[in-house]
């Protein structure tokens, strides 16, 4: 991850971190130094390095899995796996389900015993419903307003037009956005053969037909698909990743925040 550019004096008093070489000496709390005999400085709301909000998809397309597990599941464990990062670093990270309206919500804390509440929330959730993410994005934005990190967590398989405006608002905010964009190999490769019958989802009737007929004509269409989320995200300085549920988490994310890291050391050089 990297550091919040987001540093100050705030009044509001958040916690105490160890002294380390670098920090101001107006801020030791020597009450605390007094009674045991070790520096601690003190942290104000403005002073933690980041705020994040983890935006996770529990509608019904979430379900939905080839393999062991479903895009649910790996969306789930993405969010696990950034809260734990983020914790580490001391930042304070949040999380909101969603699927037509907003589900459960965990407001961004800091401290490392927060980790078994995000994880509480997202294991007990379950997908259902449709995707109203502009109305999502739109209430994110609002309730919102100190700038911060907005991580989405999604199939995207909604409005595009309502998700672009969605994004555009929360960047017009000043936030800074990832979006991980999680697919099924099926979604991505549709190597399906024989007579299949397919199962709608969020309100869509099933399909029942020979697969290999469509094959083309659908590859076609979500590659088109796919280039223009990437090309609208370049547009608003989203930063954008398509993960398979099928890679392996650590190394999906690994690669991803490199290739972040890389980027912005590119524009600031």
């Amino acid at each position: 991850m990297h550091r919040s550019p987001y540093f100050g004096n705030s009044i509001e008093f958040l916690q105490h971190r160890e002294y380390v070489a670098g920090d101001e000496t107006r801020h030791i709390d020597w009450k605390v130094w007094s009674k045991t005999d070790k520096y601690y400085v003190k942290l104000f709301e403005e002073e933690t390095n980041l705020r994040t909000i983890l935006l996770v998809d529990a509608s019904e397309s979430m379900r939905f899995g080839s393999g062991s597990s479903s895009k649910f599941d790996y969306a789930c464990s993405i969010a696990a796996a950034l809260a734990y990062l983020l914790l580490r670093q001391q930042d304070s990270v949040g999380v909101v389900t969603f699927d037509s309206a907003i589900r459960n919500v965990v407001p961004p804390r800091s401290k490392q015993t927060h980790f078994g509440t995000v994880l509480a929330t997202l294991t007990a959730d379950e997908p259902k419903r449709k995707t109203d993410i502009f109305q999502i994005l739109r209430r994110i934005a609002e309730d919102n307003s100190r700038r911060g990190m907005i991580v989405l967590i999604s199939d995207l398989l909604t409005d595009r037009d309502g998700l672009f405006r969605g994004l555009k608002l929360l960047r017009h905010r000043g936030h800074d956005l990832l979006v991980f964009h999680v697919l099924d190999d099926q979604e991505l490769d549709f190597e399906y053969s024989g007579t299949t019958r397919f199962e709608g989802l969020e309100e869509t009737g099933d399909l029942t037909c020979d697969p290999r007929a469509l094959r083309d004509g659908y590859l076609k269409a979500m590659q088109t698909y796919l280039d223009e989320v990437r090309r609208e995200c370049a547009r608003n300085k989203v930063d954008y990743q398509v993960i398979r549920t099928s890679e392996h988490i650590d190394a999906a994310l690994a690669s991803f925040l490199s290739k972040r890291l890389g980027m912005r050391q590119a524009l600031r050089s």
